[in-house]
């Protein structure tokens, strides 16, 4: 039994896990009670996750980001999917260690991994356990959506396929608006950029959402630009393991009068109200937005989770660690937030 008595942090809370569903051999689905007065802190868009505190003998604690696989349109409570990765001390903690009744300290959901416009014809790819936040995004297009909606998901074989009982049902329900297509290695080989543009050619005027390893990304990155899918209609969602604590509260920056003097001033939207503030050049955006008591969101702060990723309108940054960005995400205006700080003196972003 798992039992958390308090959050180790303001951010952080304490759910009960409500259910574990052994989805294959190596993959759990963790179902989370969230009571009343927590609802609203919970709220989530398709394709978010949740950053679970997993205990550690060696760290006391580290972090791992999960996708939500339930849709808040569909499904009361919110479920994460953790499928077993070699050598992945969560993955393997949670599979062989977390029942229900158990308690975990979870932060808010967060990610931008998440359609602007669930009435978009959607052209989804998933390999693996890259699945769980792409069916979030299928299940809550299917409820409250119009267009049509085409998957591709990859896997080594049948017996690894994830939610293949619910995908099935999901097809006969909506026949006319949902193709799946599986891609399994034993037939079919490991996919091509070639044999992915082949298959997904009559669907280039669909919005794309990715999600799966690297290698796997790679070739559906390559496979849309032959076909000249716009870079503005793909989008990828990328994990890192988390090195930091971000269930620690933050311990606010000290600037000195001389770095007050030469702050910059940035115009932040977020939720729709726009807050000028003072921006000193060695702190980061989401540094001085949280001295300012401002509910903004990131993670990690570590520029491996893209939780507090934002738009610059006006300006520019310059960033410590944007890998997770693609080059076309930063010409686009992209900046991760915990990595940003001020190169010229004014600014306008928006999240």
């Amino acid at each position: 039994m798992t039992t958390v008595e308090v959050p180790h942090g303001s951010r952080s809370f304490v759910l009960r896990v409500a259910a574990v569903i052994a989805e294959t051999a190596d993959t759990n689905s963790l179902v989370f009670d969230v009571p009343d007065e927590l609802r609203e802190k919970f709220q989530y868009k398709p394709g978010q996750f949740l950053t679970l505190r997993i205990p550690s003998d060696l760290t006391g604690s580290v972090a791992r980001c999960y996708s939500l696989a339930s849709s808040p349109h569909t499904d009361d409570q919110p479920k994460v999917t953790v499928k077993r990765t070699d050598g992945g001390y969560g993955s393997n903690w949670v599979c062989d260690n977390v029942k229900a009744g158990d308690q975990l300290e979870v932060l808010p959901p967060s990610g931008v991994f998440t359609p602007k416009n669930l009435d978009e014809d959607l052209l989804l790819f998933g390999a693996g356990s890259g699945i769980t936040p792409v069916m979030s995004i299928l299940k809550s297009a299917l409820a409250r959506g119009n267009g049509k909606i085409v998957l591709v998901y990859a896997n080594r074989d049948a017996e690894t396929v994830i939610f293949a009982r619910e995908l099935r049902e999901l097809v006969e329900k909506h026949p006319q608006r949902l193709t799946v297509i599986h891609w399994l290695e034993p037939l079919l080989g490991l996919p091509t950029a070639d044999t992915l543009a082949t298959l997904v050619a009559p669907y280039t005027g669909y919005e794309a959402f990715m999600c799966g390893p690297k290698p796997f990304m790679d070739r559906v990155h390559d496979a849309l630009g032959s076909l000249g899918v716009p870079r503005s209609r793909t989008h990828a969602e990328v994990f890192n393991s988390l090195a930091g604590d971000p269930f620690a509260d933050q311990a606010p920056v000290e600037v000195s009068d001389e770095e007050a003097a030469d702050a910059a001033t940035v115009e932040v939207e977020l939720d729709g109200e726009v807050h000028e503030l003072s921006w000193p050049r060695k702190q980061t955006l989401v540094d001085i937005m949280l001295a300012k008591g401002l509910d903004v969101p990131y993670s990690c702060q570590e520029g491996e989770c893209g939780s507090c990723a934002c738009t610059v309108l006006e300006g520019k940054v310059e960033m410590e660690n944007a890998e997770i960005l693609d080059p076309e995400d930063i010409e686009n205006g992209y900046i991760l937030g915990c990595q940003a700080r001020p190169v010229t003196d004014r600014l306008r972003i928006q999240f």
